[in-house]
């Protein structure tokens, strides 16, 4: 049965603009369709938030506020964001369109890949999450369902609805997480802590998935993936594929790593380890077929709930210490998973038979009941009564954050950081953070965005390159690549122009390409053959400096002349560029055979290999020779030896 004709986007034009076609996928925040840019005659993705979440200003605040941080990705790896909006009850993002599957199309269809499939997904998917993790942003739902293959073979990571800055919150409340079972790491199961690590955690998963067709952790509920994730090491890939290369199961462990600290760092430096890996395999072992995996049925498996049951789903996952037990299914995509309540057992009943407490043991015991409350307020107050838990204040506007603090008896303290998330004047983070226990009255500090860090080019033109590469360290930029062109204006060795141009404001670390003055364009005098202190002379004057060669060489020239410089004469050179000469110490003298008696081609050939020129006067016909005009003594190599045939 179609679902799709009961939907009532489909053929509705939302913001006077985008026409809803068919819907794609459903997922646990939003449901994808495919629509069309009325203004613009142009196919897109279009991802509408689930109404009940519309109700909910926070959620849809950051829904916005991520989805500029996602739109500001320009990367051919990233599926982009074109364009936001609201529509009524509906709130809205607009992405580019991919005609093609997910990888999730393609494991179901095939199960497991053979290696060089696998690592032409996988090297593209990391270069759109270390494009990213560069921006300070983390995916947080690396999955099959989230990487696209075009028709065309081009590989795009999707869905960025949960991503955040790594300096941001882990979620909209406290106690939970968001993300896919079965790609959560273990520190943001045990902790909720979110970093680039995390990302790489879920992208190793999802490699040992394409290479042996199952996931690593399988249990009959979320719980036990969750314990699985936390508690037990990925196996090494070869253990369900024998024979599989050992760097992949380096890669594999390298990338999933339970302690983040010793798993790579981000994507940039996965996908250094999947170059190398990829270098380290033979043909052979990239095009080794795959194997037939038997996977198991049920939520973890590839024969599952399908494209759109609950295990494939967002999941939002209460993070309290202990065990954890689902909650029954049935609600929509998103399961909670919580901790049973941990309610004490009731008291035993008093034996049987007891003797009755005297009037006189009644008032010891409300005696010690009071004295035992006073203690208890006491500590109370010691230990909780002058302390309350850090305000939530991300992402406010300033005195936003500051009367709310203030209202709670807090003092605040503001200082300014850069931020490439959070809009200026609004809070990034604070010191004590939220939901730590300060005392009444204590001191908050507030860190403010000032907006992302900007640096400035300066202007270097006519500045020795040295100190141009000294100041762009100063604006925080770096040297890109320097090349040299000839000037009549500036001198040699400074900065003629620069890339971006002056005045131009760049993220820090942006590479600034330098054009560097090899001074004015001059030709080379041809100094071959003159003696080499007037060779010398004539090239200083010119403009040029001089470097000898230590060794001399035989050559046509005489003795103590130039025999070589470079470079030749005629061509261009910068002023004060340096031309080498070669002097010349005479040519070389070799002994001449005798080749009377031999026939023409095999004394011609007998001198010309040890380098003589040789001309032939034909009297007769016969071939012979019969007289030369050197023999038996030393003669120029490169000299002419006359031969007579008869």
């Amino acid at each position: 049965m179609d679902t799709t004709l009961h939907d009532p986007l489909i053929g509705r034009v939302l913001d006077g603009r985008y026409q809803v076609v068919e819907r794609i996928a459903v997922g646990g925040m939003a449901t994808v369709y495919r629509a069309v840019d009325t203004r613009l005659d142009r196919v897109l993705a279009l991802k509408v938030m689930h109404p009940p979440l519309v109700s909910d200003a926070g959620f849809v605040a950051r829904f916005i506020r991520e989805a500029k941080a996602v739109a500001r990705l320009d990367h051919p790896n990233i599926v982009g964001v074109l364009d936001q909006g609201a529509d009524g009850g509906y709130v809205y993002l607009a992405m580019e369109y991919v005609d093609g599957c997910t990888l999730r199309d393609v494991l179901r269809e095939r199960g497991a890949l053979a290696v060089r499939p696998v690592l032409d997904i996988l090297e593209p998917m990391l270069a759109g999450l270390a494009a990213a993790h560069r921006a300070g942003l983390v995916h947080r739902d690396v999955k099959p369902e989230n990487v696209l293959i075009g028709s065309d073979g081009r590989v795009k990571v999707a869905d960025f609805g949960l991503v955040r800055g790594v300096d941001g919150p882990t979620s909209a409340d406290t106690g939970s997480l968001l993300g896919t079972v079965s790609y959560l790491a273990p520190e943001q199961i045990e902790s909720g802590a979110v970093d680039a690590r995390t990302d790489v955690y879920a992208c190793g998963v999802l490699l040992y998935e394409m290479l042996t067709g199952g996931k690593p952790h399988t249990g009959d509920s979320p719980a036990q993936v969750l314990y699985a994730h936390v508690h037990h090491d990925v196996p090494p890939p070869s253990e369900v594929v024998p024979g599989l290369a050992p760097p992949l199961d380096q890669l594999v462990a390298a990338a999933t790593a339970r302690a983040p600290e010793g798993r790579l760092a981000d994507a940039a430096a996965m996908l250094a380890s999947a170059r190398r890996a990829r270098a380290a395999l033979s043909d052979a072992q990239l095009d080794a077929p795959p194997p037939v995996v038997e996977r198991p049925e049920g939520p973890e498996g590839a024969g599952g709930a399908g494209p759109l049951g609950p295990e494939d789903e967002t999941r939002r996952v209460a993070r309290l210490p202990g065990a954890v037990r689902p909650e029954p299914a049935g609600v929509d995509h998103t399961a909670r998973i919580e901790l049973p309540s941990g309610a004490p057992l009731p008291p035993e009943a008093p034996p049987r038979g007891r003797r009755r407490l005297s009037r006189r043991g009644v008032l010891s015991l409300v005696l010690a009941g009071v004295l035992l409350l006073a203690g208890g307020i006491g500590v109370w107050y010691i230990n909780s009564g002058q302390f309350q838990r850090t305000p939530g204040v991300y992402d406010l506007p300033v005195d936003e954050a500051e009367q709310e603090l203030r209202s709670a008896g807090l003092k605040v303290r503001i200082v300014e950081d850069y931020s490439e998330t959070v809009e200026p004047g609004h809070v990034i983070s604070t010191d004590p953070e939220r939901g730590e226990r300060v005392r009444r009255n204590a001191t908050v500090t507030l860190v403010v965005s000032r907006g992302p860090e900007i640096a400035e080019v300066p202007n270097l033109r006519g500045v020795p390159v040295e100190e141009a590469r000294e100041q762009l360290a100063e604006a925080g930029l770096a040297v890109g690549e320097e090349t040299e062109r000839f000037s009549d204006e500036v001198p040699r060795g400074a900065v003629i122009e620069s890339d971006p141009e002056p005045g131009a404001e760049r993220r820090p670390e942006t590479a600034v390409n330098l054009v560097v003055s090899r001074g004015q364009e001059l030709s080379v005098p041809n100094v071959v053959g003159e003696p080499e202190g007037s060779a010398m002379q004539r090239l200083r004057e010119a403009g040029f400096d001089v470097e000898v060669a230590e060794e001399r060489v035989h050559s046509e020239e005489e003795a103590g002349t130039v025999a070589e410089q470079s470079p030749v004469g005629g061509e261009s050179a910068g002023e004060g560029d340096t031309v080498e000469l070669t002097i010349s110490q005479g040519p070389e003298m070799i002994m001449v055979p005798d080749v009377r008696g031999e026939d023409e081609d095999e004394a011609r050939r007998i001198l010309e290999d040890l380098g003589f020129r040789v001309d032939v006067n034909q009297l007769f016909f016969t071939g012979t020779v019969f007289n030369q005009s050197v023999r038996g003594e030393e003669a120029p190599r490169g000299s002419t030896i006359t031969l007579w045939v008869r």
